[in-house]
């Protein structure tokens, strides 16, 4: 075995024992998700205002607000301490029960079938990620659309929290941030 060998065998096998032992962050493991079912019952037992991150199995920009904005310590604390939050997938196959109605899956809506709680959420405006807050009320207060990186969700997450919404537009309430 030849000293270059010996050395790079030497740094892989470090490196494996190093990356294997770090501390990772699982996706999902900061933020405590919710099913809606399980967000209405806490928010009737101990109101809160829901948030409500309506994804598909295949967006991609999704997964990256996972990994970026919602696994960020202090977007997890902040949205754990300050809501529900609840991950709707809009191509889910299983019937929600709210409020006197059945929300279904309809496979023929779109290109891969849709949700009809993802679609009254978001007045059919299909587009992924979309968050949707809610009051305690569980009434919608914003519709915000698109990825969104840990500062500028931050932001929509005071303004909601905050129920600065009452008061001004999204947009005065991020200049005095």
């Amino acid at each position: 075995i030849t000293p270059l060998l010996a050395l790079l065998v030497l740094i892989a096998v470090t490196y494996s024992f190093t990356t294997a032992s770090a501390p990772t962050a699982e996706l999902g493991k900061n933020v405590k998700w919710y099913t809606w079912e399980e967000a209405i019952a806490a928010n009737e037992a101990n109101p809160k205002k829901i948030m409500v991150d309506v994804t598909t199995d295949w967006c991609g920009w999704c997964k990256r607000m996972e990994a970026n904005t919602f696994e960020n310590p202090e977007i997890s604390k902040y949205l754990n301490e300050n809501f529900y939050p609840i991950k709707l997938n809009a191509e889910m196959k299983e019937d929600i029960v709210y409020d006197g109605n059945t929300f279904k899956y309809i496979p023929d809506a779109g290109r891969r079938g849709i949700h009809t709680l993802a679609y009254s959420l978001l007045d059919g405006q299909m587009s992924y990620p979309s968050i949707v807050f809610l009051d305690e009320s569980v009434q919608r207060v914003m519709v915000s659309k698109g990825y969104k990186g840990p500062d500028d969700f931050m932001v929509e997450l005071k303004y909601t929290a905050q129920e600065a919404y009452k008061s001004e537009q999204l947009d005065a309430f991020r200049e005095k941030q």
